[in-house]
């Protein structure tokens, strides 16, 4: 991992940028030491310092900061402020894909990324439109209680299940996965959501309707209800998991076999970076495989990296080897456009 580190130190002097002396200060800082600003979620924050952000600090010697909030929350803050402090910027596809219709980050220059190579096809869908890469893979799944339940959930079309009637809890469609969730309602219909914008969706939404107790927003909330005994089954993302898990630890996660819907999040630069030699550092860092191996395990993020090998015990709960060649995308260059139309029909069909 040092080894990856100094590299990258060295990639940036190479291009003529300073950002890695090592001149200490009086202050306890280094003289000349940098920050780099890193917009993310607030969560595991004190892993993602230890396995992230501490190495990249000390081999680098720049300081890192960090800017969390919700996914909406950022995205707005760094859209509407040109004077943003934003180097860099962590995001779900749905919001990345706004950031490139309003022309926020900047193009990216592959040859600063030299662990491009290495990360699968799917993670390098935006470098091929001119944008950062995804880090990390996620999916959905089922997560229930089987005894409570009274039946082994196998498929999506078991949500419908009149048996789940008053047990149920999906993603808010504000969410990551909640667009998932009218793509998933469309196949229930076994109609192409992109052939009638989602209006057999909602048909099927309405009908899953009965079996719903309530939306959620964060996967924090699933773990309360579970552990209330509110509810026996959730959507949610594998991300999800362990902490519900630890809240109701007679929960089992399935991933049906027919197929998932996945998610990538996304790292980008903002075009306004003053800082975009250790951006481009950072981007590398969060894509290498010696990484990859320690967050895969530390933080339960899909890998992207392809050289990572993960034992099965390592791999529960995640968006990898057989769980990630049966997930399907989602299209936010079409999800997008509707979510204003899609938000109202949600709210009349599930929030009334």
């Amino acid at each position: 991992m040092k080894k990856l580190m100094i590299s990258l130190c060295a990639l940036a002097m190479i291009a003529a940028v300073s950002g890695c002396s090592s001149k200490p200060a009086g202050d306890g800082k280094t003289e000349g030491q940098r920050t780099l600003t890193v917009s993310t979620w607030g969560l595991s924050e004190d892993v993602l310092v230890e396995d992230v952000y501490g190495p990249f600090e000390e081999l680098c010697n720049c300081k890192v900061i960090l800017e969390t909030d919700t996914t909406a929350n950022r995205y707005t803050k760094l859209s509407t402020n040109p004077d943003s402090t934003v180097d860099v910027i962590e995001l779900s596809q749905a919001a990345a894909a706004n950031g490139y219709v309003a022309d926020l980050f900047e193009k990216i220059d592959t040859t600063q990324i030299p662990n491009l190579e290495n990360i699968i096809d799917g993670a390098k869908a935006t470098v091929a439109q001119g944008y950062g890469p995804a880090y990390t893979l996620n999916s959905i799944g089922i997560i229930y209680d089987k005894e409570a339940v009274g039946f082994e959930i196998t498929s999506w079309s078991d949500l419908w299940k009149p048996e789940l009637a008053g047990k149920l809890s999906i993603p808010e469609l504000s969410t990551t996965f909640g667009p998932a969730m009218v793509y998933l309602a469309s196949d229930y219909k076994g109609v192409d959501i992109t052939s009638d914008d989602g209006a057999a969706a909602f048909e099927a939404l309405n009908e899953l309707k009965l079996n719903i107790v309530r939306t959620y927003s964060k996967s924090s909330d699933l773990a309360n209800m579970f552990a209330a005994g509110e509810i026996a089954v959730a959507v949610v993302g594998d991300f999800g998991v362990p902490v519900i898990q630890n809240a109701a630890p007679s929960t089992e996660f399935v991933v049906p076999a027919d197929y998932t819907y996945a998610n990538f999040n996304t790292i980008d630069i903002n075009k306004n970076s003053k800082n975009k030699d250790l951006a481009y550092m950072y981007i590398n860092w969060r894509i290498s495989e010696e990484l990859q191996s320690v967050t895969a395990v530390t933080l339960n993020e899909g890998p992207v990296n392809k050289n990572v090998e993960l034992t099965p015990e390592q791999a529960a709960n995640m968006t990898y080897g057989e769980v990630a060649e049966r997930a399907k995308s989602i299209d936010y260059s079409f999800v997008n456009p509707l979510m204003a139309q899609w938000t109202d029909q949600w709210n009349r069909t599930i929030n009334n």
